[in-house]
């Protein structure tokens, strides 16, 4: 179990080490090989990575189920081509992992 928590905590640690926002324009290679994967705001993007790394089909299934992660469509492709969007990404090979940045002012002010 421990060596089991310690592979969580080391993908944790290097996924969230790789997230970075992107520019759509410069995922459009891996868009164009079918390897990008949208990921509901809802969702931690560094969890669902480390999901992907432990291999947790289970979880996997029911956020597809939900419609909460998904091969990026044409249509919001385009959207975020159009509009110069820059999102959230992560690679958890063989998948980029993306998000849309959300650029609500805090509430805290």
């Amino acid at each position: 179990m421990a060596e089991a928590e310690s592979r969580e905590a080391l993908l944790r640690r290097e996924y969230h080490g790789q997230t970075a926002r992107i520019r759509w324009h410069d995922l459009q290679t891996y868009y164009a090989h079918g390897s990008v994967i949208a990921v509901a705001a809802d969702l931690d993007l560094v969890e669902v990575a480390v999901q992907l790394g432990l291999d947790n089909t289970a979880q996997f299934q029911q956020w597809i189920a939900d419609k909460r992660i998904a091969p990026v469509h044409d249509e919001q492709a385009l959207a975020w081509y159009e509009g110069d969007a820059v999102l959230w990404a992560v690679v958890a090979p063989p998948w980029v992992l993306v998000q849309v940045v959300d650029e609500r002012p805090s509430e805290s002010s």
